[in-house]
């Protein structure tokens, strides 16, 4: 078996093993990005090995929040744990959407262990081009 020493990843497994993995009182951050394209923001969060039933996506008001749960893989009588980086337990993130999105048409996307939020823009918030009315022709006052 090849085995390689990273110092630094040691320690941070340690504190992983202290502190133990996240729970739903006290869940661990998740990677995100998010960008405007066009007339809707994207927000993705990235969520390797965690199926797509243990993701829960809330919006309250302008607060998203966005939890999901990586749960051990079931494994046999006879396998004997060598390695284990990959972090299980809760994850969470909350974002402050702005007034200016449409929270009812959210649509979620999850596709090689991405979630992916795209948020559109609300039509109120969009910019329009406003006409001026008024009579056609000038009146001229005389004095």
């Amino acid at each position: 078996m090849l085995m390689r020493t990273d110092p630094f990843r040691e320690l941070d497994r340690l504190a992983q093993q202290l502190m133990g993995p996240g729970t739903w009182s006290r869940p661990s951050a998740m990677p995100m990005d998010a960008y405007r394209d066009g007339d809707e923001y994207v927000v993705a969060f990235d969520l390797p090995g965690v199926s797509p039933d243990a993701i829960d996506i809330d919006v309250e008001r302008n607060m998203l929040t966005v939890r999901a749960e990586r749960r051990p893989v079931a494994k046999g009588d006879d396998v004997q744990m060598e390695l284990s980086e990959r972090p299980l337990g809760a994850f969470s993130r909350q974002i402050v959407l702005a007034d200016t999105l449409d929270t009812e048409r959210i649509a979620a996307d999850y596709e090689a262990g991405v979630l992916t939020l795209r948020i559109p823009i609300a039509e109120r918030a969009k910019p329009r081009k406003i006409t001026i009315s008024g009579e056609s022709s000038r009146k001229e006052i005389s004095g």
